[in-house]
C-alpha cells in the first residue's frame, strides 16, 4: 500500500470518528435541552436573547444558580438585559413563567404529570435514534470512501476488510454510548 493510500485511509477514518463523537455531542446538547423535574441551566442557558440588536445565547449574558431542585435563578451580568432574557424565556417552548425581581430572574419547574413524563421519553427515544441513524450513515460514507481507494490501488482488500472491521467496532462503541445516554435520560425523566 502507498503512503498516499494510508494517509487517505487515515483521513477517511479520523474524519469518521469526528463527526461520530460531534455526533454524540449533539445529542448530549439536545438532552440537556429536555425539561425533566429538575431545574438546569442547560434548559436555558442556549436560548437566543435579542442583546440591543444581536441574537446572543442567554449563557453570555447571564449566570445561573439552582438553589432548589425545581428553581432556576438567572443572574444577568447586565441589568439592562433583563426585559430581554424575560422576553427569551417567556417566548421558549419551556412554558414557565419568569419571575423578576429587579435583580434575578427566578423559574420554578413544575413537576412534570406522569403523561408528559412518558411522552418525553418517546421525544428522547426518537432523538437517540436519530443519532444512531446519522452515525450509521457516517460509517456507510467512510466504507464507500475505503472501497473507492481500494478500487483505484491505494488500499489492498485486506487492509480494506482490517479498516472495515475497526471501523464498525468503533460504529458499535458510539452505538452503544447512545444507548447508554438513552437509558439516564429515561432514568432522569421517569424519576419523580
Amino acid at each position: 500500500m502507498s503512503d498516499q493510500g494510508q494517509e487517505m485511509r487515515d483521513m477517511v477514518v479520523s474524519e469518521c470518528h469526528e463527526k461520530m463523537a460531534k455526533a454524540i455531542g449533539h445529542l448530549k446538547d439536545e438532552f440537556s435541552g429536555v425539561r425533566t423535574g429538575r431545574a438546569s441551566s442547560g434548559l436555558v442557558e442556549k436560548l437566543r436573547v435579542d442583546y440591543y440588536g444581536s441574537e446572543v445565547p442567554l449563557q453570555q449574558l447571564a449566570g445561573f444558580s439552582v438553589p432548589e431542585p425545581r428553581v432556576l435563578v438567572v443572574s444577568p451580568y447586565d441589568k439592562g438585559a433583563m426585559k430581554a432574557i424575560e422576553k427569551a424565556i417567556q417566548s421558549s417552548d419551556l412554558g414557565i413563567t419568569p419571575n423578576n425581581d429587579g435583580n434575578v430572574i427566578r423559574l420554578v419547574f413544575p413537576a412534570l404529570t406522569e403523561d408528559r413524563r412518558k411522552e418525553l421519553v418517546k421525544v428522547v427515544k426518537q432523538r437517540a435514534e436519530d443519532a444512531k441513524v446519522a452515525v450509521r450513515n457516517l460509517r456507510r460514507g467512510a466504507r464507500h470512501d475505503l472501497e473507492a481507494l481500494e478500487k483505484d490501488g491505494d488500499l489492498s482488500r485486506d487492509e480494506l476488510e482490517r479498516v472495515e472491521k475497526g471501523l464498525e467496532g468503533h460504529t458499535q462503541k458510539v452505538v452503544a454510548e447512545i444507548d447508554e445516554l438513552l437509558h439516564h435520560k429515561e432514568q432522569e425523566l421517569l424519576e419523580v
